[in-house]
């Protein structure tokens, strides 16, 4: 979700300004719309400077119950196959060894070893989900590839955000990677909080067809990915809802996918050791 932010916040600063618009069914307040400049600033400095401890304290404060499911459906729409995946993340056990790795001067634990694909069929697909690394663009290569519009305020969960579109500059864009086709060809809108400027929520999709190899091993014809936040109490920022929907071709096969990811029945762990 940092990855996320901090790219979505990045494209945000340094896409051409656009005059805001206002929606009067929308506002929130009668209060006037900051300037496109001043967002920038801020969201900017947010995703930049604290997203990181936001996700740590959050994690060393609150217990919750992590839910996953991936379905996979033919042309047609019909389920194919269905993983499903529960557990309840940092408990206080684990709350302590991250403590006390850290306190050792071990940054992580190491990463789960690599799953190896395997052979695409009707019933097994080797689409996951895995994340693009955007965070390895530099701020030049993603600065001229995104137009912004300041659209209005909304109410979201209660809380007052500005309401934010994007879509790819033009159709010229440079394509280097396999993750440029993505990103030249993302567009949607999110949400910033206007007390603390944090991203609260998203939605993406392609604005056309992306090829994968040239079409030879496969071809992403629709995505669409949805992310809400929510706030505790104490200010920390965590993903309520992740959801994304891809249909296209792997290899020979035509597929929908499906990811939902939720996190709830979030309790805090204990008095809170670390100030914010």
């Amino acid at each position: 979700m940092k990855t996320m932010l901090l790219t979505l916040a990045v494209l945000f600063s340094l896409a051409p300004r656009v005059p805001a618009q206002t929606n009067e069914t929308s506002l929130a307040s009668a209060n006037p719309l900051p300037t496109i400049d001043y967002l920038v600033q801020r969201v900017t400095a947010r995703a930049v400077n604290d997203e990181d401890k936001n996700d740590s304290l959050f994690d060393m404060n609150y217990q919750y119950t992590r839910s996953r499911v991936w379905e996979y459906r033919n042309s047609q729409g019909v389920l194919k196959s269905r993983e499903e995946k529960s557990s309840v993340e940092n408990k206080p056990q684990r709350i302590a060894e991250r403590k006390a790795r850290l306190a050792a001067g071990i940054q992580a634990a190491p990463p789960p070893p690599t799953v190896k694909n395997e052979p695409v069929s009707e019933t097994h697909s080797n689409i996951r989900g895995k994340a693009l690394k955007v965070k390895d663009y530099s701020i030049p290569n993603l600065m001229k590839r995104f137009r912004f519009t300041l659209v209005g305020q909304e109410m979201l969960n209660g809380r007052p955000a500005f309401v934010v579109d994007f879509k790819p500059l033009n159709n010229d864009l440079p394509v280097n990677s396999f993750a440029d086709k993505f990103i030249n060809k993302a567009a949607g809108r999110i949400w910033i909080d206007e007390e603390d400027y944090s991203i609260s929520q998203g939605k993406l999709y392609l604005t056309e067809q992306v090829n994968v190899l040239g079409g030879i091993v496969g071809a992403v014809w629709k995505f669409t990915y949805d992310f809400t936040r929510l706030r505790t109490p104490e200010g920390y920022w965590f993903a309520r809802h992740m959801d994304w929907h891809l249909e296209g071709r792997e290899v020979v096969i035509n597929r929908i996918v499906d990811y939902h990811e939720q996190k709830f029945d979030q309790r805090k762990i204990g008095p809170t050791t670390a100030e914010r």
